[in-house]
């Protein structure tokens, strides 16, 4: 009897775990899809709840020479918000995400997401974004941002 109560209580635990790390993932993931809408939509207060005042973004290409190069926004808050006030909700720029792989460790999250860029439904460029993500007691909030852009080697689906 107490090898079965062990089991139960063994099996309690695993499953409130497993939603309990589900749940983190889901919130992580809508905070990276909030972001998304926020800078589309131009919804500056929308943005500001998925960005932390200290992001960091930085974005890797490779340049016509075939050099890979590193951009640095030294302003990465501020150059995303000023973005956003500047959109308008009519301009057709889209860019679609085509997964999301999570890690959750304790506060901190780790977010890759593939994508494909279109500017008036027209295919741009692809790439990745990979998000660092910080739980600001209870609000998951964007802290680094890396992405990869490229023209070639892309295979893009319909929008």
């Amino acid at each position: 009897m107490k090898k079965l109560i062990a089991v139960i209580l063994l099996l309690s635990i695993s499953i409130a775990t497993s939603a309990q790390k589900t749940n983190e993932k889901k919130a992580v993931q809508t905070a990276v899809q909030n972001f998304f809408k926020g800078f589309h939509k131009g919804d500056v207060a929308l943005l500001k709840t998925t960005i932390h005042k200290e992001l960091h973004s930085q974005t890797t290409f490779i340049d016509k020479e075939g050099k890979s190069v590193l951009r640095t926004d030294a302003k990465a808050y501020e150059s995303l918000i000023g973005f956003a006030e500047k959109v308008n909700p009519t301009d057709d720029y889209f860019e679609k995400i085509l997964s999301y792989t999570i890690h959750i460790d304790g506060n901190l999250a780790s977010v890759w997401t593939p994508y494909e860029f279109y500017n008036k439904g027209k295919f741009s460029h692809c790439g990745a974004n990979s998000f660092q993500l910080y739980n600001n007691n209870g609000n998951w909030e964007i802290i680094y941002l890396v992405d990869t852009r490229k023209r070639n080697g892309c295979n893009p689906s319909e929008k």
